[in-house]
């Protein structure tokens, strides 16, 4: 399984070590360096319905960049496409819903598809109109946000509000509600009286 460690604290470098045979893929542009044991192909994960559901409902990348340790082990370093924090999370038994713009790499037994979302989070949501991006599969993704991050287990009955454009991923799982706010930016609302 390729082992995802997240090297410094700001603007960091995700540090990816795949054993011969390992896969993992990423944001288009993300590779920054690779040890000549590795090949980059660029591909379309998931065939043309789904890279097309990607970038135009997402906005990712049409084709996605996939490592492979092909000729032995090796490293590679990866960069989000914004500079911020990194963060490494597990997929199994827990799916994640992901933030437009927020994926940066996976193993490849992780899946990313596009679903819709309800009429009120898709207007007021700020994460990705009527579309979301959802994991599936087992295996590591890598998540990145514009700033810091800063992880927050929900309890239940302890209820937590949280500003929609600062949620980079959530779980699949968690029932969450929209509202409107009272200030003037972001948000369906906001734009329309900004």
């Amino acid at each position: 399984m390729p082992v995802f460690t997240v090297t410094g604290d700001v603007d960091p470098f995700l540090h990816v070590s795949l054993k011969r045979g390992e896969t993992i893929y990423c944001e288009s542009d993300a590779m920054v360096m690779m040890e000549s044991t590795l090949d980059l192909k660029g591909k379309m994960k998931g065939g043309l319905g789904s890279a097309l559901m990607r970038t135009f409902a997402n906005g990712e990348s049409f084709f996605q960049q996939h490592i492979e340790a092909a000729r032995g082990d090796g490293d590679c370093l990866l960069s989000p496409t914004l500079p911020g924090a990194m963060q490494v999370v597990d997929c199994g038994p827990r799916q994640y819903i992901i933030s437009d713009g927020a994926f940066v790499a996976a193993a490849s037994g992780v899946d990313l598809r596009v679903r819709t979302q309800s009429l009120g989070n898709a207007l007021f949501a700020q994460s990705g109109g009527f579309f979301v991006t959802e994991t599936s599969g087992s295996g590591q993704v890598v998540v990145s946000g514009f700033g810091s991050m800063s992880v927050l287990d929900v309890e239940p009955g302890k209820d937590a509000i949280i500003d929609n454009s600062h949620v980079v991923a959530w779980d699949s799982t968690l029932h969450y509600e929209v509202s409107i706010t009272t200030g003037t930016s972001g948000g369906f609302l906001g734009n329309l009286i900004n």
